[in-house]
């Protein structure tokens, strides 16, 4: 795995303005807490919005790696390869 692994960021609507309105992006990194580092430093806005203040994914928020939750893996150590698509998704409730 090198830094250079380029992974496509699908983000909802309601997100999408703290990305200058992207509905995807690209981003090298090796695994999902090297995204949300990447986040960090080059989209605060979204960073502050999928994470809370100690740096967890909110709790109304999941992350998928292709169809898989990344709770279902390896969570935030998840490794990533090329061509991977982190998907960001509100969760849904109600009845």
């Amino acid at each position: 795995m090198t830094p250079s692994t380029t992974i496509t960021i699908r983000v909802p609507g309601a997100l999408r303005s703290c990305c200058e309105g992207a509905s995807e992006f690209a981003l090298p990194a090796a695994s999902v807490r090297a995204i949300l580092a990447r986040f960090e430093r080059d989209y605060p806005a979204l960073h502050r919005s999928v994470c809370d203040e100690t740096g967890a994914v909110r709790r109304h928020l999941n992350l998928f790696v292709n169809t898989s939750h990344v709770r279902d893996r390896d969570g935030l150590d998840t490794v990533l390869v090329p061509g991977d698509i982190l998907t960001i998704l509100p969760a849904v409730s109600g009845g």
